[in-house]
């Protein structure tokens, strides 16, 4: 049996290259970068050399660059770490946001009494950004404003400059988590008002645990995670080299063939919508023209009833996708951004979320939408 994966905004498969540079550099490359004799250095010139080829990318400073486990490190690390050394008394969110920036602003909120304000978000999962602007104006109140450029469930992608442009007006800080955006989206640093980004390599066929998080040098913190001094004080603990290695791969081919590769994912996010419409009345979950091209969120006319049997028959028949991110799979409880999104009507029915990378094909396409044209019809 052919499988299906279309659940790449969990995961992605790593590709062949990079598996390959992580072997050769745990094999060659096993000296702590920390050491001061041969095999240390030759470590440590291998993760400099990769923090210069992410910084040129995105038009940093290789300073500010912060070598990470991946993304939910990377949101802690840089939410805690405002609030503790540049003395947050307030941090704005939304309640769409992942589950990393919500779990460590609310845990900022009981540690250090900090004041956690949720602005609103509509129905395609757009924050209000005029209630934002009057948030800041009628305050003094040091305040770091955390969201996300590209929601992980539904894909609505919010404008980083328009954001960053109120934040700089009111001198709050800007963080935002662009788990979904690194590797797939191209993004000059220097041209956004904005302080802090974070990156999962795993999610552009890199390795699992290993990311990196943007800190602008001005806003440098103490460690979260405490030992040694290094990534500049900020990150204790050895470097993953080989893992380095393996996200500067991964990060490299992305960025090369962005655009073809763009427009082959842009087509087949199309003709997966075209061709489940010819049979099947669903609603798009999110923003029909401002969504990323490799998320897909989708209302479908199935009761929340038949959810069970509905994954039992997706797995049976090979097809991989979600219900909501990955971190709550599992848990009997409703998608906290659908919940958010949706009225209680919709919320009846199943919503599936469909991610797609540059390995998906049209074929793949065609086996979800006639596996899903059968159900409806026998459910």
């Amino acid at each position: 049996m052919s499988k299906v994966y279309f659940d790449n905004a969990a995961t992605t498969p790593i590709s062949e290259d990079v598996a390959d540079i992580v072997s050769q550099v745990m094999k060659n490359n096993f000296g702590n970068p920390s050491s001061i004799h041969s095999f240390g250095r030759e470590s440590r010139s291998l993760i400099e050399g990769v923090r210069k080829s992410i910084a040129d990318e995105l038009n940093v400073k290789s300073s500010e660059i912060i070598f990470t486990s991946g993304g939910t490190e990377s949101n802690n690390m840089i939410i805690k770490g405002a609030v503790e050394t540049h003395k947050i008394d307030r941090i704005i969110t939304t309640k769409i946001e992942h589950k990393a920036v919500l779990v460590a602003s609310e845990s900022c909120k009981i540690k250090y009494n900090v004041e956690l304000v949720y602005i609103n978000v509509n129905n395609q999962g757009f924050p209000d950004l005029i209630e934002l602007e009057n948030l800041l104006s009628n305050s003094n109140k040091k305040t770091l404003v955390s969201l996300m450029h590209i929601n992980n469930e539904i894909g609505s992608i919010i404008d980083l400059s328009e954001v960053g442009n109120i934040c700089k007006k009111f001198n709050a800080l800007f963080h935002s988590d662009t788990v979904q955006t690194i590797g797939h989206y191209k993004i000059d640093l220097s041209k956004i008002n904005i302080d802090f980004i974070t990156c999962s390599a795993h999610k552009f066929h890199g390795p699992k645990g290993i990311g990196f998080a943007f800190v602008k040098e001005k806003l440098k913190f103490n460690s979260l995670i405490e030992g040694g001094a290094q990534e500049r004080g900020c990150r204790g603990g050895t470097e993953s080299v080989h893992n380095i290695a393996g996200l500067n791969v991964a990060f490299v081919e992305a960025y090369k063939k962005l655009d073809t590769e763009t427009e082959k994912i842009q087509e087949l996010k199309k003709y997966f919508i075209r061709e489940l419409r010819k049979s099947v009345d669903f609603k798009i979950n999110g923003s029909i023209n401002k969504s990323s091209h490799t998320i897909l969120n989708i209302l479908l006319p199935i009761n929340i009833k038949k959810k069970p049997i509905l994954n039992f028959k997706l797995d049976m028949e090979g097809i991989a996708c979600s219900a909501g991110s990955a971190c709550q799979s599992g848990s009997d409880k409703p998608s906290h951004v659908l919940s958010e999104i949706l009225d209680s009507d919709a919320m009846k029915n199943i919503s599936l979320r469909f991610s797609f990378s540059k390995l998906n094909k049209k074929d793949e396409v065609d086996k979800v939408v006639n596996f899903l044209n059968k159900f409806i019809d026998e459910n």
